[in-house]
C-alpha cells in the first residue's frame, strides 16, 4: 500500500519501521513541528522525523494539519491509507475520508477501555493485569472509531509506564501490519465500540507525581510505577525534591504518623540502571557507587551520600497496616514508606 504515516513520539517509530519492513511504500511522514529542548533551547526533531529522514521519506510538519492548504498537500500523495500513531492533532473529516481505506489508528489500550492521551500509564496506576493494543478505523470522536484487531499484553508485577510503553509499541507495530493485510484481503470486520468501563485516560501532568502519604500503600506503589520514567513520583525531604522510582509494599507496623522516618536500612540499594545489590557492612547507613560500606553525608563522584530512610504513610478506616519499601535512585538511597491499608 501507499501509506501516509502520521506520528510523533518514540511510541510511533516502531510502527513506521514495521510498515517499511513489510514492504509498504510510506510516501510521506507527517509529524509535529520541531521543538526547543533543554536549557539551551536547541531545536530537536521529533523521533518520527528522525526515522523518516533515515529512510529517505519526505517529512511534513504542519502546525495545524486541518488547514485547507495542508489537506491539499496530503492529497497530492495519492495514498491508499493513512496510519496514525500518537500524532498529537485531531483530524477533520476531510482527512479521515481522504484515502480509500481511511485513517487507521494504533491505540495503546484494549478499547473501549482507556480512551485518551495516556492509556499506558493509567493502566499501571489503576493496577490492571492485562493491557494491549487496538487498531481502529478512525472517526471524528476521541478514540471512538470501529475496532479492527486487538492484541493483549499482560502486565508484570513490577511493570512500569516505561516498560509497558515499550511492550505496547512493539505489539502495536506488528498489529498494524496485520491490520493492513487484513484490510487488503477483506478479512477484517469492523466492530462498534461500547461504553468505556474506565475513566478517560487524561494527559499526564507533573503535579500528579506528588505522593500523598495518606493514600493506601498499594496505590502509592502503583503510582510510582505508572509515572516511571515520566513525569515521575516525588516527595519533599528537607526542602529538596526526591524522585522515587521503585517501591514494594511490606507487612509491617510502626505505629508512627505519616511522613515519619522510622527505620534506616542499608543492606540493599537501588542503582539508576535498575539493579539491586547487597552492600557489605550492613550496619552502616547509606549507599554509594562502590560495593563497600558508605557513611551518611560522605561525598562521592556520583553525588552526596545520604542515609537510606523509612518514611511513614497513613491509612484510612482500617488497622491493616503495611510498609511501602521504596528506592530513590538520584541519590542512591533506599527508602521505606509506611501505609496502613492495602487496597485491591
Amino acid at each position: 500500500m501507499r501509506v501516509i504515516f502520521m506520528g510523533t513520539p518514540d511510541f510511533s517509530v516502531g510502527t513506521l519501521e514495521a510498515l517499511i519492513q513489510a514492504g509498504h511504500q510510506v510516501v510521506l511522514a507527517v509529524t509535529q513541528p520541531d521543538k526547543p529542548k533543554g536549557r539551551g533551547g536547541k531545536m530537536q526533531f521529533p523521533p518520527v522525523k528522525e526515522t523518516a529522514l533515515e529512510h529517505g521519506i519526505p517529512v511534513f510538519q504542519p502546525r495545524k494539519v486541518r488547514e485547507p492548504e495542508n489537506i491539499e498537500e496530503l492529497r497530492k500523495y495519492q495514498a491508499d491509507v493513512i496510519v496514525v500513531v500518537a500524532f498529537g492533532q485531531i483530524l477533520p473529516r476531510e482527512i479521515l475520508e481522504l484515502t480509500p481505506y481511511g485513517c487507521i489508528n494504533v491505540h495503546a489500550s484494549l478499547l473501549p477501555s482507556y480512551r485518551g492521551a495516556a492509556p499506558i500509564q493509567w493502566a499501571v496506576i489503576n493496577g490492571e493485569e492485562v493491557s494491549g493494543v487496538t487498531t481502529m478505523q478512525m472517526d471524528e470522536g476521541l478514540d471512538t472509531g470501529d475496532m479492527l484487531l486487538k492484541t493483549e499484553v499482560p502486565l508484570e508485577p513490577e511493570e512500569t509506564g516505561g516498560s509497558l510503553h515499550d511492550k505496547l509499541a512493539a505489539a502495536g507495530a506488528s498489529l498494524c501490519v496485520r491490520t493492513l493485510k487484513a484490510l487488503e484481503e477483506g478479512t477484517v470486520t469492523p466492530k462498534k465500540q461500547g461504553e468505556s468501563p474506565t475513566a478517560y485516560a487524561s494527559m499526564l501532568k507533573k503535579e500528579m507525581g506528588e505522593i500523598c502519604w495518606k493514600d493506601p500503600a498499594i496505590s502509592i506503589e502503583r503510582l510510582i510505577r505508572g509515572l516511571n520514567p515520566w513525569p515521575s513520583a516525588y516527595t519533599g525531604w528537607q526542602d529538596k525534591t526526591m524522585k522515587i522510582w521503585e517501591a514494594e509494599v511490606l507487612e509491617e507496623d510502626s505505629g508512627q504518623e505519616p511522613g515519619t522516618v522510622v527505620r534506616v536500612d542499608s543492606k540493599t540499594r537501588h542503582r539508576g540502571e535498575g539493579r539491586k545489590r547487597r552492600i557489605p557492612g550492613a550496619d552502616r547507613q547509606g549507599s554509594s557507587e562502590s560495593d563497600g560500606p558508605a557513611d551518611p553525608g560522605q561525598e562521592t563522584d556520583g553525588g552526596r551520600r545520604i542515609p537510606a530512610r523509612v518514611l511513614h504513610g497513613a491509612g484510612r478506616e482500617t488497622g491493616d497496616k503495611k510498609f511501602l519499601k521504596m528506592y530513590e535512585n538520584n541519590l542512591f538511597s533506599l527508602v521505606f514508606l509506611y501505609n496502613t491499608r492495602k487496597s485491591s
